[in-house]
């Protein structure tokens, strides 16, 4: 398992290497621009070339890039839609550049139009964004937490897209501790969790599960309310090993996304909390 942290690209989309290396994290993700921002950052493509370069150098492993906040792509409003797919398109480039391995991203909510209402928004608006993958960076729907049109909250409802679009050789999906949890899913159980993996693999597969979110959380479970606590000081605890040390998710990239002491992200003591807690889960 590739334990990493999600990371700042500030000064150049290349420093998120160099600061995922500091932090000693052994994956990283990163926003290809403000994730609370229509406008798109205009890169200098020397800083793609970078950091494929420091990528390399360094040997760091899964890198991941999440769309900005504002995508829905099941919105009923036509310039949100259209903005969402634009947005979302720029990212995957963006990701195909510098080599990511996957862009994460939230289907949305139907806002009270109903499921079926917002899949006829979803479906086409993914089509158009999954022309822009690659062998090498795949598209993946993560699992979202939330009440009313919030779409993702369950693994029914991602398996239903994917169905809908004909299983897309690079369509996938990351699962994330806290959306779980607060989606009603007890992680920290062994046996819900492997229920959830059984039905992931049996819904969509196993080798579509490409990447991990790992937060612990602020609220109980099943409240539907994503709030993301740092390691070791939520409800889950020392129990979000179970997460961790699932003999089943050991080969993927597994990125923190906490809040860390001074809410600006995961620090090196968040990275070696979630490292410790592993180890201890599988016994090493």
């Amino acid at each position: 398992m590739e334990i990493g942290a999600h990371v700042s690209s500030s000064g150049g989309i290349h420093t998120a290497v160099d600061r995922a290396v500091a932090i000693g994290a052994d994956s990283l993700q990163l926003f290809t621009q403000s994730p609370r921002m229509w406008r798109p950052t205009n890169h200098d493509p020397a800083t793609f070339d970078r950091f494929r370069e420091r990528r390399a150098e360094t040997g760091m492993g899964g890198v991941l890039c999440h769309a900005l906040y504002l995508c829905n792509l099941a919105a009923p409003n036509d310039d949100v839609y259209e903005k969402s797919i634009a947005a979302l398109s720029n990212t995957m480039e963006v990701a195909g550049a510098i080599g990511a391995d996957a862009v994460v991203f939230h289907v949305g909510s139907h806002l009270g139009s109903g499921f079926e209402h917002g899949l006829e928004r979803v479906v086409p608006a993914m089509e158009q964004v999954l022309t822009r993958t690659t062998d090498k960076t795949w598209l993946l729907m993560e699992n979202s937490a939330g009440t009313g049109g919030t779409i993702g909250r369950s693994i029914d409802e991602l398996a239903t897209i994917f169905e809908r679009l004909d299983h897309h050789p690079r369509l996938g999906i990351c699962l994330d501790s806290c959306h779980l949890y607060a989606s009603g899913v007890d992680v920290a159980d062994p046996a819900a969790l492997e229920a959830c993996l059984d039905e992931v693999d049996a819904s969509i597969g196993l080798d579509r599960l490409r990447a991990l979110h790992v937060n612990d959380s602020a609220t109980a479970l099943g409240s539907n309310r994503d709030r993301h606590a740092n390691m070791g000081e939520g409800i889950l605890g020392e129990r979000l090993g179970v997460f961790l040390g699932n003999p089943r998710l050991q080969t993927l990239p597994a990125v923190l996304e906490t809040g860390g002491p001074d809410n600006h992200g995961p620090d090196a003591n968040e990275v070696r909390k979630a490292k410790e807690l592993r180890a201890r889960a599988i016994g090493g």
